[in-house]
């Protein structure tokens, strides 16, 4: 056992670490022999006669993510940390050049704006560009295979520093923008060749970063079972159900258990009832989180029960080195076993297998990928439109789209700390891009716009006001960026407040005085626009997120036009009391008068600044729903009847129950993209009833001006159901109304009638 020990010890004091991505060498090399360069057998096959190679000693240092291989066996250094939110991103595992070839990759906007789109197909193309761009990296031993991303939490609390990492709040919006990106990221739904292993962070109920002293890594998010069920498990369910080769369980613990350690979200939820049990899915514990299971959470007395106690119940991988450290000694302890380390050893070398890394190069379908695969024309022209679909319209009094003409020299002056942004452009965990384009410096590649650049004001200083006034005086219209950027909400940064600051609205109202046309484009994450939206003298506010690295042309070619807006906001943009309203730390989403939350989301708030799922347009639509005709008298279901006839679905839940045709008008003169947006409401389940929740999407494109066009909203029996107390999903009997659109421009009424019915019964908390 000592002999264990000082292995583990070695390896740290030595520094040895993973020094590359070099593929093994399955033709002369030690494993030729092996059966897992035996590409005639099964993932499982291949990876138990790897583990079965191993030497005790040799597996514990395989367990972290910067894994120093077997020099014994040919098996080489592996680091398993490689990031891509948006875009192949700085990190552990990636590795930029200085210049030349692979210095740069293509840089997305941000999920929360991409999110705005409400466009799977965009969110699928868009993780195919940065999956072929990952393989490229990796065959020029500039990345790893496995990618830490995307963060699938939904958008809670308002304050949450890395809600821009989220496609928005909603838990069926994340669920269908998440399949769609894990099919992109993986190469399909159920491929022979993993393209690369996505991650889905962070398991579960992870939301808290700093927020007045509450630390994400000994946060106890206490939720109960109907709320954890509806609300923080879909999207990882979703992820589940897209074959994620990963899942990254989170630093806070859920109702008194470390998530990394919680034996009932990995396995009785994870495994067991979601049946997520393929040889190559690997669970991987967030950045020390395995340490934090033993301090600050103190759930084990000694750090090898902490760290063996994570093994156990789950946990494959450790971002870190408590593995590494201290299972050598939970071994030498009888805490773990060969068993418990082999199995998790099992499923991350599968893993490996399944992503074809230890196959030839010539039967390998990415292998051939170069740096010529990295920022084509068709990236370039896609991260533009990424950012283009999500911009939302908040406010126009008819000024956008600006008239600019081939004869005009407009004169636009920029002003804010957004107007000439260069890297807050991508927000975080963003790599390096070829260029990065700001709203000032777009309009200044128009030769019919004289763009002048006003600088920053000054904020909470009015150093900054002369300019911004002088270059204001001279302009024909004003526009002025700003918002947060990531100094002020970003991991381990929450903020505290959600307005502008008396500042900003000094100097941007002074602006607007001028009498001139004065256009906000809101970045970052939402603040209350209050102040702007009821100003008569503000023409416009248009909302870009962080747009990524074409961001600015995107935003210039909405504001003239040449793009028509169809954004819609994936949050709800709360007025700026709310954060004196409701505690982050409450995670209650259901208003409550005993302890003053006044609700959360869209779902339980109705006293939003602007609502979840707005935005305007440069067109008037009209939408009609087109209801079903069965002969029926009424609009009328047996539950009985509906769940008799699930046989064809793997998932009862999603069992087909109508698609329903909205007809969308273009009643205007303008060609634009339209969002058709479902929603169920209705006296139907337990009390309180939510106010509605998203259950269909779908983005129609170039609606011509005076046509129309048909969107076929389909609803399955998961979406009519509620979950009960106890977290189970059932169909009720009750009344239902489809809503279309924010706000409501067609209602479709319906009736179930029958007994109650369970989708899902929810596995029971047993405090492990």
């Amino acid at each position: 056992m000592a002999l264990i020990l000082g292995s583990a010890i070695w390896l740290i004091s030595t520094g040895v670490q993973a020094a590359g991505h070099i593929f093994p060498d399955c033709a002369s090399g030690p494993l030729a022999s092996n059966d897992v360069c035996n590409e005639s057998l099964s993932v499982g096959q291949r990876a138990k006669a790897l583990v079965a190679a191993l030497e005790t000693d040799e597996k514990f240092g395989l367990l972290i993510n910067t894994s120093p291989g077997v020099e014994r066996l040919g098996l080489p250094s592996y680091q398993w940390w490689q990031e891509a939110l948006h875009g192949v991103a700085s990190s552990p595992g990636v590795t930029f050049a200085d210049s030349g070839n692979f210095s740069y990759a293509t840089s997305f906007p941000q999920p929360i704006l991409m999110g705005a789109a409400f466009d799977d197909q965009l969110i699928e193309a868009v993780a195919t560009v940065i999956s072929t761009e990952a393989r490229a990296f990796n065959n020029f031993n500039r990345s790893g295979l496995d990618y830490w991303t995307p963060n699938i939490n939904p958008y809670r609390d308002p304050r949450w520093g890395r809600g821009q990492e989220t496609p928005g709040e909603d838990p069926y919006h994340l669920s269908s923008y998440v399949t769609a990106l894990i099919k992109g990221l993986q190469g399909g739904e159920d491929p022979d060749v993993l393209k690369v292993v996505a991650t889905c962070k962070h398991f579960v109920a992870y939301d808290i970063e700093d927020w007045l002293g509450n630390e994400r890594y000994e946060f106890d998010a206490q939720v109960s079972p109907q709320e954890l069920a509806e609300y923080f498990m879909p999207t990882f369910e979703a992820c589940a159900r897209a074959n994620v080769g990963s899942i990254m369980c989170s630093y806070n613990a859920l109702n008194g258990v470390p998530t990394c350690s919680n034996s009932y979200i990995l396995q009785d939820i994870l495994r067991d009832h979601w049946n997520w049990t393929r040889d190559y899915q690997y669970v991987v514990s967030d950045c020390d989180a395995v340490q934090n299971v033993y301090m600050p959470h103190d759930w084990r007395d000694t750090r090898e029960a902490a760290a063996a106690s994570a093994l156990l119940a789950g946990t494959d991988l450790n971002c870190g080195t408590y593995y590494q450290i201290h299972l050598p000694t939970a071994y030498e302890q009888g805490l773990i076993n060969d068993d418990a380390l082999d199995q998790a050893l099992t499923r991350l070398y599968a893993a490996l297998i399944k992503l074809g890394y230890f196959d030839s190069a010539d039967t390998s379908p990415y292998r051939s990928l170069g740096f010529s695969d990295v920022f084509t024309p068709y990236a370039e022209e896609l991260v533009r439109k990424a950012a283009e679909e999500g911009i939302v319209l908040i406010k126009n009094d008819g000024i956008l789209p600006l008239q600019i003409s081939t004869g005009s020299n407009l004169t636009v002056a920029f002003i804010g700390g957004w107007a000439n942004a260069t890297t807050d452009m991508q927000g975080n965990y963003q790599g390096v891009a070829k260029y990065l384009h700001s709203p000032y410096y777009a309009a200044s590649q128009n030769p019919n716009i004289n763009a002048v650049y006003g600088g920053v004001p000054g904020d909470p200083t009015t150093d900054g006001y002369p300019g911004a006034l002088e270059a204001a005086a001279a302009a024909d219209i004003i526009i002025y960026a700003d918002g947060p950027t990531t100094a002020t909400e970003s991991e381990e940064n929450d903020r505290n407040l959600i307005r502008w600051s008396g500042e900003a609205i000094d100097i941007m109202t002074q602006l607007a005085g001028l009498g001139k046309p004065f256009i906000l484009v809101q970045m970052g994450d939402q603040r209350d626009d209050t102040p702007f939206i009821n100003h008569p003298n503000v023409s416009a506010i248009i909302w870009g997120g962080y747009p990524g690295q074409s961001g600015g042309d995107a935003i210039m070619n909405v504001l003239t036009g040449k793009v028509a807006p169809a954004g819609r906001l994936p949050v709800t943009q709360y007025p700026a009391h709310y954060v004196n309203d409701v505690p982050m730390t409450d995670m209650s989403l259901r208003p409550n008068s005993t302890t003053g939350n006044p609700g959360r989301t869209y779902m339980w708030y109705d006293k939003a600044t602007v609502p979840f799922g707005f935005g305007l347009h440069y067109t008037n639509f009209t939408t009609s729903i087109v209801a079903p005709e069965d002969g029926k008298d009424c609009a009328c279901w047996d539950i009985a009847n509906l769940t008799s006839n699930c046989s064809a679905v793997s998932h009862i839940d999603q069992c087909p129950f109508q698609t329903i045709p909205v007809t969308v008008s273009n009643t205007g003169a303008t060609t634009s993209d339209f969002v058709t947006l479902g929603f169920i409401a209705g006296a139907h389940g337990p009390e309180p009833y939510p106010i509605k929740r998203l259950v269909a999407y779908q983005r129609l494109h170039n609606v011509t001006a005076g046509e129309q066009q048909t969107a076929n909203l389909t609803l399955t029996l998961g979406s009519l159901g509620r979950r009960d107390e106890e977290g189970n999903l059932v169909l009720y009997p009750g009344e239902y109304s489809l809503l279309v659109d924010v706000p409501t421009q067609a209602v479709w009424n319906f009736t179930l009638q029958g007994e109650a019915f369970v989708l899902d019964e929810w596995p029971r908390d047993t405090g492990k």
